[in-house]
């Protein structure tokens, strides 16, 4: 039996993606899990087909994050169906794609808006509900090497993904105290729909073989991190970030015959 069998999840961003292998994952491990979404509401039915294949209840909760009482909501219903709140997954990100000088502010704000103020409320009403319950709890933002890579036409991005990093690693510190441990992932590039928002499949395929492991991350190895880090096993692990990115924030350039940077 997993020791996160009875545990109680919530992840944002869960109808697809990133989220919704994270959510499956839990749920393979024993947790029942509040499943976050925008729309796709057909998605997140399939989500919770899926949790329910491992034996575990799912909670469909509609919401946009970027909405703080929506988020508050959110988190009051899901400890008055479950009694208590173990796990969150702050997941749920946007992103345009577009020089900063040229861009729509309507999409920049709504990217720095989802990205990092969806993060932060959700990382707040998750930890006031595990503070109240005294027992401590476990928190991952999926955060991005977007947060240390100024990754061009990707400005509000990069600065939601750089915030969130600091926020999840000054959470951790201020959270010590009540034995709630806080932990970063950073994905590379995972071929996922919000991917192919910004490329066609086969941009998708080229790209991944030009990687330093040679093809895109899947979801599911990300899902694989969170439920390590989730784990009571993993008790030692806080204000930690753990890459699963195959190499692509390493110099892999110079593995390829350029010239190394003086």
């Amino acid at each position: 039996m997993s020791k996160l069998t009875g545990k109680i999840a919530l992840v944002t961003g869960a109808s697809r993606g990133i989220g919704r292998a994270v959510a499956v994952g839990l749920a393979e491990a024993g947790c029942d899990v509040v499943v976050n979404y925008r729309s796709g509401a057909a998605e997140a039915e399939e989500v919770s087909r899926e949790i329910a294949r491992h034996g575990r209840r799912a909670l469909l909760k509609a919401c946009d994050v970027s909405d703080q009482a929506a988020v508050d909501q959110m988190v009051d219903d899901a400890v008055r169906q479950f009694g208590r709140l173990d796990i969150a997954v702050t997941n749920a990100c946007y992103s345009d794609r577009e020089l900063f000088h040229e861009a729509n502010l309507d999409g920049f704000r709504r990217t720095v808006d989802v990205t990092m103020w969806g993060a932060f409320y959700a990382l707040r009403a998750a930890t006031r509900a595990m503070i109240e319950r005294g027992e401590g709890g476990s928190i991952v933002v999926i955060s991005s090497p977007h947060a240390y890579v100024a990754v061009p036409r990707a400005m509000a991005y990069n600065m939601s993904k750089a915030a969130i990093d600091q926020m999840a690693r000054t959470a951790a510190i201020e959270l010590v105290d009540h034995r709630i441990r806080v932990n970063m992932v950073h994905p590379g590039w995972i071929d996922t729909p919000g991917e192919r928002k910004f490329a066609s499949e086969d941009a998708i395929q080229r790209g991944g073989a030009k990687l330093p492991w040679k093809r895109m991350g899947r979801p599911e190895e990300i899902a694989r991190g969170v439920v390590f880090l989730c784990d009571p096993a993993s008790d030692y692990i806080t204000g930690s970030s753990l890459a699963i990115d195959g190499g692509i924030t390493l110099p892999w350039w110079a593995n390829r015959g350029s010239a190394v940077p003086d």
